[in-house]
């Protein structure tokens, strides 16, 4: 099995008669050879093309010769900080530090530097000088222009700046990883290497360059306004079809953006998926307590990439793009003939998914050609009337799935979309999910309850969530299941006010709702949330945005999700009689915490007063934070 894996140090390296390697990969995380890791894919579409590679898997950045273990590679170095950003990987959204880490052996923390991609870079550079120097991944992609670092609360220049990297790799880098290596094999300077599209690279003039400037990293850090035009402008041309290229100026440098690389074809990604992974991590793990996350992902299958629904919030369809890409069915229904091979598997395919489940083809025909609107979503605040709703691959091919010989249940986890789910008028697919891939329950995400907080998350509006979950629940009842649906919730988004939080905690009463877990809202870089979060500004209308940052405004808005617990009654209180609804405390049926001296007569709201109306027909009752109907 060990020899599988491609070299991790020296002594691999000449086992397989080698006295260089051409690259080396440098990552943040354990290194797990299997395809949803970054350095996994990267690493194998490189030797697949002919190239020797090693792994120098989360080096230790206070020592210079961790880096040298393969000596100086023939063509350059690849860094990247891992599957996540350094930083999120390290704190929480209160910024406090993270005790484990799941890509790290043992689940340990602190076995990678806090922005890894740039500590790594400049040991790259300390050691081996002006050597080729790609910096890519999850960190790199998201950070590409000047960006907003929540942790340092300051504007920061491009990563490709501070790593002193020569190209950056955005979004998911097959492609161009290939042309880079090919073109740099074939005698070309890496300095020369400027027209590929899906890269980033840096230059002292941009006489001749047909380009749309952005306000530059100075102008970003100075004026608020500066940053929102910027992050629009960026997040447009996102667009491989349609998109420009862009350039941003630091100081006496310009960083230029070509436009992303184009989608893989099915069957370009059927390629990547069918190179020979071991799907494990290294055996030099297990004595370790091995890499935790494998876990989620050993019996998962990824069938598509890309987002549509581009949530504001998320940064998918930022690194990944908004449209669609799909492996074929077959290569689908070969990955999982071969999990069932493995000594491990005991019958259960954990997810058949991506970064949404029940995405199979684009959004509407017209993205093809002309690529996706500009300034749109195709799902909110409602669907397009272009939009293309069909599940029956989908469905087509989890019925294969479920026929294949040793898979005894086949579960979908990566999340499903409610609101394009209920727009497909077939709905063949949503009885099949509720009958055979919810696995006790299923996870969705509407977020909030108040539609001016869901119009800046960029969500449907909250009447589709009751639509889907009056639906859900009918198809459970009649095929005789018991079965409940685990919503997502988030507090303290921009553009949530106190009122706002009230609201979701009355309906969440209503509901017989309580979550054991709220997700407080972590301004992650390159996401229109964290800039609306920053600038206090909508970057499509530049109307202000109220944004809940004090520790005390967090802190409420998060435990009125969670009012029922007896250590939040306290801050509670102080809210409500804060925002003017003491009406909402006492023993009435209608109010969140009783406290001596106060009854149920209502006094001046000066909020926004909850939804009025029933939100479903059914009653509800809670029963371990899942929400399901009373019998």
């Amino acid at each position: 099995m060990n020899n599988g894996f491609l070299p991790v140090n020296r002594k691999d390296m000449e086992s397989r008669g080698w006295d260089e390697v051409d690259f080396v990969i440098v990552t943040g995380d354990a290194y797990v050879d299997h395809p949803s890791f970054g350095t996994a894919i990267i690493s194998r579409v490189l030797e697949n093309n002919g190239y020797r590679v090693g792994i120098i898997a989360q080096p230790d950045w206070k020592n210079e010769e961790s880096i040298t273990e393969f000596g100086r590679p023939r063509l350059g170095f690849m860094v990247n900080s891992g599957n996540i950003d350094s930083m999120v990987a390290h704190y929480t959204a209160a910024k406090k530090p993270r005790s484990e880490d799941m890509y790290s052996p043992g689940a340990k923390a602190g076995l990678r530097p806090d922005r890894a991609v740039t500590v790594y870079s400049r040991l790259v550079r300390r050691v081996y000088g002006d050597i080729p120097l790609i910096i890519g991944g999850v960190e790199a992609s998201l950070r590409r222009f000047a960006h907003y670092d929540y942790w340092s609360d300051s504007v920061m220049p491009s990563v490709i700046i501070d790593s002193d990297a020569d190209l950056l790799s955005f979004g998911m880098g097959e492609l161009q990883t290939k042309e880079i290596a090919d073109r740099l094999n074939n005698g070309e300077h890496i300095s020369t290497l400027t027209d590929i599209d899906g890269t980033v690279y840096k230059t002292d003039s941009v006489v001749g360059i047909n380009a749309l400037t952005v306000p530059s990293f100075e102008d970003c850090r100075q004026s608020k306004h500066h940053y929102a035009t910027a992050c629009r402008i960026e997040y447009d041309e996102q667009d491989a079809v349609r998109g420009k290229r862009i350039v941003q100026k630091h100081g006496n440098v310009y960083v230029v953006q070509n436009k992303p690389m184009r989608v893989l074809t099915t069957e370009e990604l059927d390629a990547v998926y069918a190179l020979p992974y071991m799907r494990y991590y290294h055996p030099k793990y297990e004595a370790l307590g091995g890499v935790p996350a494998i876990k989620e992902v050993e019996f998962s299958v990824t069938h598509n990439r890309g987002c549509f629904g581009a949530c504001n919030f998320c940064s998918i369809a930022y690194h990944q793009g908004r449209q669609i890409a799909t492996r074929s069915e077959q290569s689908v229904l070969d990955e999982v003939k071969l999990l069932t091979e493995n000594p491990h598997f005991k019958g259960y395919i954990h997810d058949v998914g991506g970064p949404t489940a029940n995405f199979r083809q684009v959004s509407c025909q017209k993205q093809i050609e002309k690529g996706l609107c500009k300034g749109k979503k195709c799902l909110a605040p409602t669907p397009c009337k272009n939009l293309e709703c069909d599940h029956t691959e989908y469905l087509q091919m989890l019925r294969k799935i479920r026929a294949i010989k040793g898979v005894k249940k086949v579960f979908i986890r990566s999340g499903i979309r409610f609101d394009y789910l209920l727009e497909d008028k077939n709905d063949e697919f949503f009885r099949e999910l509720v009958e055979h891939h919810v696995s006790g329950q299923l996870k969705v995400a509407p977020e909030h309850c108040s539609d001016a907080v869901l119009d800046k998350m960029g969500k449907p509006h909250i009447e589709t969530y009751r639509r889907f979950v009056k639906r859900f629940y009918s198809i459970t009842k009649q095929i005789g299941k018991e079965q409940y649906l685990v919503p997502y919730l988030m507090s303290s988004h921009p553009g949530c006010r106190m009122s706002d939080a009230i609201e979701l905690a009355l309906f969440l009463k209503q509901n017989k709702m309580r979550p054991e877990q709220v997700q407080d809202f972590y301004p992650t870089p390159g996401t229109i949330s964290t800039c609306m979060y920053y600038t206090e500004l909508d970057p499509y209308t530049m109307e202000r945005v109220f944004v809940p940052k004090t520790p005390s405004q967090k802190a409420e808005q998060r435990a009125l999700l969670q009012y029922f617990k007896p250590e939040n009654k306290a801050i509670v209180l102080k809210a409500l009689k804060d925002c003017g609804r003491t009406d909402l405390i006492g023993n009435g049926p209608d109010c969140l915490i009783n406290a001596p001296g106060y009854g149920n007569k209502p006094t001046q709201n000066n909020g926004r007063k909850p939804q009025k109306g029933k939100p479903q027909k059914a009653k509800v009752f809670k029963a371990k934070g899942r929400w399901e109907p009373k019998r």
